[in-house]
């Protein structure tokens, strides 16, 4: 098969295509012939060295595919109601960026009716990880406020509107006025430009001094403080990303007066099970909105996947405005 390595950390440039040989799908296991993979933030992570490969994945990037069922596990494919020739969409823990890709039976979901492989492959990152961050570890009601920061990104496009659907309050960030349109446009209740306006003291006015209730982060450092100083009581603080530093100084009194709760997880690592978990809760609740159109996909932009380094220099440029997809 073809697929992009990492020839060595570095700049985008490091990412080459190559020939390997097919992997072979295991017990719980299906092989996909892919068709679109999605490009993460976290492949940007792994190219440069700072996001170590978990034990036993594969060394190839690409953390979501879209395509056709080839192989596999029969029995465990007719238990999750699943055959061969599907279109189906998956999360992998790596080896995306590849002609064919092997993914455990339980992380793989049928394409909604009605999307495109490249639109199908940008949905499995972004909507496993915002589900699981916001609706099962912030515990999201409707009625509720929700802040997420980095609106346009792939997460916070599929923040916004999941948090939409499910009837909260939607504010988000970003780092201009013409992004801030954009998350206006699919959803968002307010907007703040980060760059040009405090986005705590703005959550502040907004929920008339309340504060939100969750808070999506992927910057830390000192945001952190920040975050907190605009949640409500018994507010959720989630961190997925530390782009701005590991590094907090916090109130801790206002943490305890106001019962708040800050946490954080990485998802990449987790057992093919709490993944299959995620992914029930995503058929039941999510497809059907996607299905019906209320969550939609975001696609910038497609690069044939040979251009995978263009694709990734895009990425870091941080001009886009959803998905970037590579095709095969």
């Amino acid at each position: 098969m073809k697929a992009i390595e990492i020839t060595s950390y570095g700049a985008p440039e490091v990412l080459q295509l190559c020939e390997r040989p097919d992997p072979v799908a295991g017990e719980g296991e299906l092989l996909v012939r892919v068709r679109a993979s999605g490009v993460n933030r976290p492949d940007v992570l792994q190219r440069t060295g700072n996001y170590p490969v978990p034990p036993a994945a594969s060394d190839l990037p690409g953390l979501e595919i879209a395509g056709v069922i080839e192989s596999g596990d029969v029995d465990a494919m007719r238990a999750a109601g699943l055959q061969v020739g599907d279109r189906v969409c998956a999360l992998v823990a790596g080896g995306g960026y590849a002609e064919v890709c092997v993914v455990p039976v339980g992380q793989c979901l049928p394409t909604p009716a009605g999307l495109s492989d490249e639109e199908a492959a940008s949905l499995p990152e972004t909507l496993f990880t915002v589900w699981s961050n916001v609706f099962d570890r912030g515990r999201l009601q409707a009625g509720e406020t929700f802040l997420v920061q980095g609106g346009t990104s792939g997460i916070g496009v599929t923040a916004i509107q999941l948090a939409k659907a499910m009837g909260a309050r939607v504010i988000a960030t970003a780092g201009s006025d013409e992004k801030c349109a954009a998350c206006l446009a699919l959803g968002a209740d307010h907007a703040i430009n980060y760059k040009t306006a405090d986005f705590a003291e703005e959550a502040r006015k907004l929920t008339g001094d309340k504060g939100v209730d969750v808070i999506l982060d992927m910057v830390a450092g000192a945001y952190v403080a920040r975050e907190i100083s605009c949640l409500a009581e018994d507010g959720r603080l989630v961190i997925i990303a530390v782009q701005g530093g590991t590094k907090a100084e916090i109130n801790a009194g206002l943490v305890l007066r106001r019962r708040l709760t800050v946490t954080g997880s990485t998802l990449r690592p987790r057992p093919v099970a709490f993944k299959a978990a995620i992914a029930q809760s995503l058929r039941r609740f999510v497809w059907p909105l996607i299905e019906a159109g209320g969550v939609k996909p975001v696609i910038h932009s497609r690069f044939p996947a040979a251009q995978a380094a263009e694709a990734h220099t895009l990425m870091e440029s941080n001009q886009h405005i959803g998905k970037i997809v590579l095709t095969w």
